[in-house]
């Protein structure tokens, strides 16, 4: 080939390239495939490889990482790169208005609600049409020079576009090839992209990243562009510093995309501050189901000049305000460790914190699981510690932050005796967990009480903790099987019980006599046994008295009981007391039902692994569990590779993500609906 042959196909391999990265990062499409459009990319680099001259700065080549620099230049930003203040509820962005609305008495105020991206902030210097400079943050005043790295994200164009996509306005377009643009956004990470970048990061013992926006502002400030390329960064555009003529926010990132760049998908007009609530509420609902990390929306006056209008106090634009969630993380201090004895007699330490508001709610306590996470964590009492909640689980303690150490916190150490009933504590070999030695501890036989009664097992209606606790302070229950010998004669003389309550809650003890094998086996609380392994030994024994007399290498050979839980099962049924106990629970009148044949191969979801994920509207997570079971498939709480669908409710957990990460099926309550009836 030829030069001017080669000049005239690169020229189509350039704007074919750039087309689909167009679609690709910008309209969310895909006309040809990852791999056909690598082979375009292929093609483009070996002409240029053949002929260098031909070689522009703009060429989808030139993203490849160059030579690593020694330091980063610094870069004066024309317009301040100004911060945003932070609101927490309706009624603080409610003030907001009502303050900017007195700057401007008699202005119609509307607003443009967005996604705030969770990121490093980047601004795009072009100049006629081109990429010259990209520069972060910094101080808001100066920034440091990091085009070399910016130009390896492909959601970056590196030369504008002229007037493509929704909202364009080509007369508004065309001034941007004769002007200096200067565009801002967010570089970004996946939550896909950022799971395989701690995976692999795993893998050869090197720290993780604590959350996307550190991987992101890490791989922006790589001195060797060549690590930034194999991130696989994002962008987000939210703002066009260059007066084009548009008189809105709105218009903004209508042109934004005009341009070629990603200006988010999720954005919206608001015209008041009731919209504006909706909006939050809105993102609320499927901030998890979002591909990237999100803590809030920012809310923007809509029309510019009266943004500009507004000014700036301190760092921050009065006309806009970054509208946060609550909190999944927060500082507070270490008050004490005391430790919490379970039903196994387990104990486990349990942080006592100074209260801090954590996703939504006050916490005063986290659980530190065990000795060895105390040392790992190097907690003290007194220390400054991150915690983290998620859902409503009991809260982790996930970094202690030891440079706040004054000197006067203190070493925690597992009591020597239960801190219940004076026993002496052991640790058994092998077991990261201690002990309280004393089978007959309160603390132990209260715990073994609430697993008892609790919805996988009897599931007695009424029987919540502090009636068991008043039930045992009064002597009336000591074990399980004294709950079935309590009349009403027992209860109306005890506080808050009057005839009726007394008598509801020993119908409600009579009617739970009627259960299921499997939950009859998971009431008994045996160390190791949940509600997924008392099914599968429900459905192999089918009878009780075979589950009992069974040997240890029956247990062993059920494909859902390891080797650690048949020893577990084995050594519970041979202890005399546990017999006893069992006895007087038959003696009492408690029916077990019979196993029904499995409906695995004849239900609707035979055979089939379903993961349930979020809040389903019409079932709660017993019902569908229920209603799994009975169309034959199975319940399986983690997702993997082998997992037929993953069920996404409301606010769906990191199950969801895993799903879409390994390719699983995902379908509604909708679809969940019509798998079951069909």
């Amino acid at each position: 080939m030829n030069k001017h042959d080669a000049k005239a196909r690169i020229e189509k391999l350039r704007r074919e390239i750039n087309h689909h990265r167009y679609l690709y990062h910008v309209l969310d499409k895909q006309e040809i495939s990852d791999a056909a459009l690598d082979s375009l990319k292929h093609e483009l680099q070996q002409l240029e490889e053949q002929f260098p001259n031909l070689v522009t700065p703009d060429s989808p080549t030139q993203r490849v990482g160059g030579t690593p620099l020694g330091e980063f230049k610094k870069v004066r930003h024309a317009v301040r790169m100004l911060s945003l203040n932070d609101v927490f509820s309706a009624e603080e962005t409610t003030s907001w208005v009502e303050r900017i609305q007195k700057i401007v008495p008699g202005r119609v105020l509307d607003f443009y609600g967005e996604v705030k991206m969770d990121g490093l902030a980047v601004s795009l210097l072009y100049r006629k049409g081109m990429l010259v400079r990209a520069s972060t943050r910094g101080d808001g005043a100066i920034g440091e020079d990091v085009t070399q790295n910016i130009k390896t994200i492909e959601a970056i164009p590196l030369t504008l576009e002229r007037g493509k996509g929704p909202g364009a306005n080509a007369a508004l377009v065309s001034r941007s090839i004769l002007s200096d643009i200067e565009v801002r956004g967010e570089v970004y990470m996946l939550k896909s992209v950022f799971e395989k970048l701690n995976a692999d990061l795993k893998k050869v013992n090197m720290p993780v990243f604590a959350n996307p926006r550190n991987a992101a502002a890490g791989s922006v400030r790589q001195l060797d562009s060549k690590v930034t390329v194999k991130r696989k960064l994002s962008f987000m555009a939210y703002d066009l510093v260059t007066d084009l003529g548009q008189k809105t926010h709105q218009e903004s990132h209508g042109l934004l995309e005009a341009l070629g760049f990603k200006a988010g998908t999720n954005n919206e007009y608001l015209n008041d501050v009731g919209a504006i609530e909706r909006y939050h509420r809105q993102i609320g609902k499927i901030r998890s189901k979002l591909p990237y990390w999100t803590d809030g929306i920012v809310v923007t006056v809509n029309s510019i000049a009266t943004f500009r209008e507004l000014g700036v106090v301190g760092k921050a634009p009065r006309g806009s305000i970054a509208y946060k969630y609550p909190a999944e993380q927060a500082t507070t201090v270490v008050e004490d460790i005391q430790v919490q004895v379970g039903r196994t007699g387990a104990l486990t330490p349990v942080a006592h914190l100074k209260p801090v508001r954590v996703a939504g709610s006050t916490v005063s306590r986290a659980t530190l699981h065990n000795m060895d996470e105390i040392e790992r964590l190097g907690v003290k009492i007194g220390d400054t510690v991150i915690v983290q909640k998620a859902g409503d689980i009991i809260p982790d303690v996930v970094q202690v932050l030891s440079k706040l150490r004054t000197g006067k916190e203190r070493a925690y150490r597992m009591p020597g005796r239960c801190p219940v009933c004076k026993s002496p504590v052991v640790r058994k070999k092998g077991e990261v967990a201690y002990y309280c030695s004393n089978k007959s501890c309160y603390a132990q036989q209260h715990e073994s009480l609430r697993h008892f009664v609790s919805r996988q097992a009897f599931d007695i209606d009424g029987l919540g903790p502090k009636i068991l606790e008043q039930l045992a302070r009064a002597d009336l229950v000591k074990s399980s099987s004294d709950l079935f010998l309590l009349t009403e004669a027992d209860l109306e003389p005890l506080e808050r019980f009057a005839e009726k309550s007394a008598e509801n809650l020993v119908k409600a003890i009579r009617a739970s006599k009627d259960v299921s094998f499997a939950r009859f086996i998971y009431s008994l609380g045996i160390r190791h046994v949940g509600e997924e392994t008392a099914i599968a030994l429900a459905n192999h024994f089918k009878t009780f008295d075979k589950l009992v007399d069974a040997p240890f290498d029956e247990f062993d050979s059920i494909s859902d009981v390891g080797g650690v839980v048949a020893k577990s099962i084995y050594e519970f049924f041979k202890e005399k007391d546990n017999r006893r106990l069992i006895d007087k629970l038959i003696g009492s009148g408690i029916h077990i039902q019979r196993v029904q044949p499995t409906a695995h191969n004849t239900g609707a979801l035979a055979g089939k692994k379903i993961v349930v994920t979020g809040t389903l509207a019409s079932l709660s997570r017993e019902e569908a569990k229920e209603r799994i079971r009975k169309a034959g498939g199975d319940w399986v709480t983690s997702v993997s590779k082998n997992t037929d669908y993953v069920v996404v409710g409301e606010n769906p957990g990191s199950k969801y993500e895993k799903a879409k990460q390994l390719g699983v099926k995902v379908i509604d309550e909708k679809e969940f609906t019509e798998l079951l009836t069909s």
